[in-house]
């Protein structure tokens, strides 16, 4: 198994939680797992892009064109970082309107979820339901178990499973 996985955002979105619920993923699927990411203006809602590549790499980074998924928390980071995405990649994007086909409105699933700080994991469980990762959504549930504090868990479970059913 090998994919390249870029998640571009907005400071506060939670691009590096959402990075280390794949790599936590990863490995507990038994792969290998290499991940980078730039912070930029992140304090101040500015772009965040961060990387993951699962399987046999050599490096954190994936250059333009290489990425075989994008998982974009907001729709106007797409023309920023979309060029990633190598031909034939998909693109999972939060958008209130659609931007492709796999696009869904995961800020309006998060709020309805009862946690509308949660599109970064309602877009994970619409890109896990879609079978567009590496992983099984289980494995990613498994995941947001081992790496969320008590106190945020069912909340970010609830908007995982979320964007799970949004999927079908």
């Amino acid at each position: 198994m090998k994919q390249r996985i870029v998640i571009s955002g907005l400071g506060g979105q939670g691009v590096l939680f959402l990075t280390r619920v794949l790599a936590e993923a990863a490995l507990q699927g038994g792969h290998e797992v290499i991940t980078s990411e730039t912070h930029g203006m992140a304090q101040r809602g500015g772009s965040v892009i961060s990387t993951v590549k699962v399987g046999p790499f050599h490096g954190p980074l994936i250059a333009p064109g290489e990425a075989d998924v994008g998982l974009f928390l907001v729709a106007d980071n797409l023309p920023v970082h979309g060029h990633y995405l190598k031909p034939g990649g998909i693109a999972f994007v939060n958008a209130a309107e659609t931007v492709g086909p796999a696009s869904v409105d995961a800020a309006t699933l998060a709020a309805a979820a009862g946690s509308p700080r949660s599109v970064n994991l309602v877009l994970l469980g619409f890109a896990a339901g879609r079978g567009g990762l590496f992983g099984l959504p289980a494995a990613f549930e498994a995941a947001i178990r081992a790496v969320t504090p008590a106190r945020f868990l069912e909340k970010n479970l609830q908007a995982f499973s979320t964007g799970v059913g949004a999927a079908r």
